[in-house]
């Protein structure tokens, strides 16, 4: 299959280029495009395609959207997402690459330059080797990306091949034994062909028991330029990523929040593991039919397969024999579970750009399609606690060495989906002065999921759109009004219920957005403020009339929704030549407007779990150019949670700082991570599982050595 996708990719860049050289040949009198790299910022990005698939000022979009720059990634030490959440408003951590945005938990709305295909999708974290700027464009995002939860979207932009010659070399070190390095050599091959290749490795111990990680990520690519109007970029990826004593879940805790043994409790064995191999494969081809209109289209094709073997918590096991399970029975039950996954995914997106004028009204026309195919395999095996030979663990004095083989394991079985979704879209930014503006947007999609196995299938088609209008009073400041949509499909095992067949609605959200957008300082320094309402339908809830299996009434049904109301103001600038900064404030209220009991938490109420009401990040660096060193600090913090237990789990505030020293072309940064060693969790799961422990204390060194 591996070498099928090849020769599609292959034969798909060929047509395309084939009709773009006609398109050349027929219009000769076509003016040269010269192409052009990216002004040298530092945090500062002032331009983003991710909130309207082209390239516009931020301050003329009538939606927030943050962009991180890479210098912010390298000033904060960044190797995987998490390190960056602290930079983003309105975004903390919710398990694994899992998220909450705007209150909403988000998952799957995970873009790759522009086009889905994510190879960490599931329990791994996407890490940021290969990743040149992150855009995160927040609310709902239908009407350009289709399906998705309507609390933001995150689009990683991957590096590419460069005329211009550099290598980089980097070394890191640091405590929990890590260590680790990267190579990076990018630069022209000849007049018209560049070339880039990375390699990247590390590994670490967690200060999680029993835990480790191993990375192995290889990029390169070549970019072709195939005319002064046209350009073919083609990357290729591997992915290997080795996690030991993992799939790790939370540390237990009481309902006020407090620990109940120490955050380097791991239910999991030494020998238990979680693997990643991932191949990506990616075409981009632009070109430039005239000034006024352009294509770009993106061909991506992602194989990956992702083991895990781990042990699972069942709560607390009632030893003292009274009827209640908890901490003073010392020891829980363990299930143990094999699970093999695989994934192999094609995605095609085309976009196109006209630019014309209806007499002195400009307009930039946006219209194309895209195409998401996946097919995916899932097999499983359960050992069920002490029925399946599985032993208990005390939490207090855990002694591990359990052998799983020596387990009686219940095969779960196969299953096997295939998905296809085709999206149509169009967009019009329509200018009548320079004071007005007027973005207007919608999107159909068609998607089906198929059991492969009963050959069940079920599908459906949804249209979304947008609107925002922008008013400049000067031109260094923007109000704007935005309203935008979203849906999700539900997942084929819950269509599937012998007495649903297929009839559960698509969760659908909509969006209020008011903002105001400020250049200060002679443009060294951008705000946005935006307050929003949001509204997400048609959430899955158990049926209350529902009696069990085969009696005709189905076991789910659309009526749960949720509501979230909120600010977010954020600061970004490159301040003077010496002190840059981002920095950000978030409220959200994300609350059950209807739903069945406990549909927020277990505890009841109308709180949602993980969704703090406030939030805010800093990160500020200073240069010393007199000794060629500069100094970071930065600051997390994120109110009170709820898990889905309805258990507190607390507020937290962690420092970071970082020194940095030049010395010529080497580069030496120092990272200290929770400067105070704060314990606390950064997110809530369940009261069986744990909570999510945040980390200690870190340091880490870097080399750079820039040629």
């Amino acid at each position: 299959m591996k070498h099928l996708a090849k020769k599609s990719i292959a034969a798909a860049v060929s047509a395309v280029s084939a009709s773009l050289v006609f398109a050349q040949e027929s219009n000769p009198a076509m003016e040269e495009v010269v192409v052009t790299g990216r002004a040298q910022q530092y945090y500062l990005e002032q331009t983003s395609t991710t909130g309207s698939k082209i390239e516009i000022d931020i301050l003329n979009l009538p939606q927030s959207v943050q962009v991180l720059s890479e210098q912010l990634m390298i000033d904060q030490a960044a190797r995987e997402i998490t390190d960056m959440y602290r930079s983003i408003a309105g975004v903390s951590e919710f398990s694994y690459s899992g998220v909450t945005v705007r209150g909403f938990r988000e998952s799957n709305n995970v873009f790759y330059d522009g086009v889905r295909g994510d190879p960490y999708a599931g329990f791994s974290v996407p890490q940021l080797f290969n990743i040149d700027r992150i855009e995160v464009l927040m609310g709902p995002s239908a009407s350009l990306y289709g399906g998705g939860d309507p609390g933001g979207l995150i689009n990683y932009i991957t590096k590419k091949p460069t005329f211009e010659d550099e290598v980089l070399l980097t070394a890191t070190a640091g405590n929990f034994d890590l260590w680790g390095g990267s190579a990076d050599f990018r630069g022209g091959l000849t007049d018209t062909i560049a070339g880039r290749f990375g390699v990247f490795y590390e590994q670490q111990d967690s200060f999680r028991d029993n835990a480790d990680m191993e990375n192995t990520h290889v990029a390169g690519g070549l970019l072709f330029q195939l005319a002064p109007e046209s350009e073919l970029t083609l990357k290729a990826e591997y992915i290997d990523q080795d996690l030991g004593g993992h799939r790790l879940r939370g540390v237990f805790a009481r309902d006020d929040g407090s620990f109940i043994v120490d955050r380097e409790f791991n239910t999991n064995e030494k020998d238990d593991y979680q693997t990643l191999e991932a191949y990506i494969l990616q075409a981009n081809l632009a070109h430039r039919f005239s000034e006024t209109f352009t294509i770009n289209a993106t061909l991506r094709y992602l194989d990956n397969e992702r083991d895990q073997g781990y042990h699972e918590p069942g709560g607390f096991d009632d030893v003292n024999g009274d009827g209640v399970g908890n901490e003073f029975d010392e020891e829980i039950l363990r299930d143990y579970r094999l699970q093999e996954r695989a994934n192999e995914e094609y995605s095609l997106t085309v976009d196109m750009v006209k630019e014309f004028a209806t007499g002195d009204i400009a307009h930039t026309f946006l219209f194309g399609g895209d195409y998401h195919d996946v097919s995916a395999d899932f097999e499983s095996e359960l050992g069920f606690n002490r029925f399946s030979g599985v032993p208990n663990l005390n939490v207090f004095n855990p002694v591990y060495g359990s052998d799983p083989s020596t387990y009686r394991l219940f095969d779960l079985g196969f299953v096997g989906t295939q998905s296809e979704t085709l999206g149509l879209f169009v967009q019009d930014l329509i200018e009548f002065n320079e004071q007005w503006s007027l973005m207007l947007g919608l999107r159909y999609d068609d998607y089906e999921d198929e059991d492969r196995g009963s050959g069940f299938s079920y599908s459906d088609d949804n249209v979304a759109g947008r609107a925002g209008l922008v008013f400049k009073p000067a031109p260094e400041a923007t109000i704007y009004l935005n309203y935008s949509e979203s849906f999700s499909p539900l997942a084929l095992v819950n269509q599937q219920d012998p007495d649903t067949e297929g009839t559960l609605d698509p969760e659908m959200g909509e969006q209020w957005e008011i903002g105001w957008k400020q250049d200060w300082l002679d443009g060294r320094l951008r705000s946005t403020l935006a307050v929003y309402t949001i509204t997400k339908e048609n959430v899955p809830q158990p049926n209350p009339d529902d009696t069990g299996p085969d009696d005709g009434i189905p076991a789910l049904v659309s009526f749960g929704e949720v509501g979230s109301d909120g600010a977010e103001l954020t600061l970004v600038g490159d301040i003077t030549p010496v002190w840059t900064m981002t920095a950000n404030y978030a409220y959200n209220d994300a609350v059950v407007e209807e739903g069945s009991e406990n549909f927020g938490n277990s505890a009841g109420g109308d709180r949602f779990a993980n969704a703090p009401r406030h939030q805010a990040g800093l990160w500020t660096r200073y240069d010393f150019d007199s000794i060629n060193s500069s100094i970071a600090f930065g600051l997390t913090y994120v109110d009170d949670q709820l898990n889905f237990d309805g258990q507190n789990v607390d507020s937290f505030t962690v420092y970071d700082a970082s020194w940095t020293t030049s010395f010529d072309d080497l580069t030496v940064q120092l990272n200290v991570n929770n400067l105070t060693d704060e314990e606390y969790f950064v997110s809530g799961f369940s009261e069986r599982t744990g909570n999510f422990p945040g980390a200690p204390r870190e340091y880490v060194l870097q080399l750079r050595y820039n040629l």
